[in-house]
């Protein structure tokens, strides 16, 4: 699933490629994407005639803001946004399609069809769900040492799984959440609420660097992801556990190891993050 840095990535490139286009058809080829309003076609009526003003982030979700709505679009785990002309080739995995008066559309493609889309009036889309109880970003003032620690001491969950909570930071997933704990010198299967002060600290710091270097970086990509202009982010170099399972590691050159935590796979090194 694309997490913050590959969502941001594809907001940057969205924001290039669609900022004052006006739609002026909707074309919904699989239903089900499209979760509010409930009739489809309500949905794609209301676009038509709207102008795209600019394209935002919550979390891993994406805000389009046009005249009279905000579109907000999830990924999940294969979404994918293109803009083509009307006259290219359509492949079978296009489910959703925002046409251009200036003759292009915008194309959202999904090969295992579990992204969704909502339609939300301007300043509402924050009042109901799916972003209603996202917690803070982790690049905003509210998202500080003290807040972190405030939420984690309330929690007997491994840190983990508390770092997975899109309540008590948006953003982060199975890879950056990794990547972090390998950077802060903590495993994953310690307690949220033992962790002391100065590892919440450092955790924090850790949090914000990596993001931001993975943002830098135009995200990873480990199976299918590009961003909306067809590239491959290229945080993935820069990986140090991540889906490199009895690779030596880059610290230390002891294998990393991979276990389950919370139904997850989790890589780690036993040497540098001991429990």
């Amino acid at each position: 699933m694309p997490e913050l840095p590959e969502v941001e990535t594809v907001r940057r490139t969205l924001e290039e490629l669609i900022i004052g286009k006006e739609i002026s058809e909707v074309e919904i080829r699989w239903h089900k994407i499209i979760k509010k309003p409930a009739e489809p076609e309500a949905f794609a009526r209301a676009l038509v005639g709207e102008t795209i003003h600019s394209v935002g982030r919550r979390g891993k979700f994406l805000l389009l803001r046009l005249d009279h709505y905000v579109l907000v679009s999830h990924l999940r785990m294969e979404g994918r946004y293109g803009l083509y002309k009307q006259s290219d080739e359509y492949d079978p995995h296009v489910h959703v399609i925002f046409r251009f008066g200036d003759g292009t559309e915008l194309r959202y493609r999904d090969v295992r069809k579990f992204g969704t889309m909502h339609l939300f009036s301007p300043g509402e889309e924050t009042k109901e769900l799916p972003l209603s109880q996202l917690g803070p970003e982790p690049f905003s003032d509210r998202f500080t040492p003290a807040y972190l620690e405030e939420k984690l001491k309330k929690t007997a969950r491994s840190i983990k799984n508390a770092l997975l909570d899109q309540t008590i930071i948006v953003g982060l997933g199975n890879i950056y959440v990794d990547e972090t704990l390998f950077r802060a010198g903590i495993h994953p299967e310690t307690i949220a609420n033992r962790l002391s002060p100065m590892q919440i600290e450092k955790l924090h710091r850790e949090i914000y660097l990596t993001l931001k270097e993975a943002v830098d970086a135009g995200g990873s990509t480990i199976r299918s992801y590009v961003n909306s202009e067809g590239k491959e982010g290229a945080f993935q170099l820069q990986l140090f556990v991540y889906g490199r399972k009895e690779e030596p590691c880059k610290t230390c050159g002891s294998p990393i190891s991979k276990i389950v935590v919370g139904g997850r796979g989790t890589h780690f090194c036993a040497s540098c993050q001991k429990r």
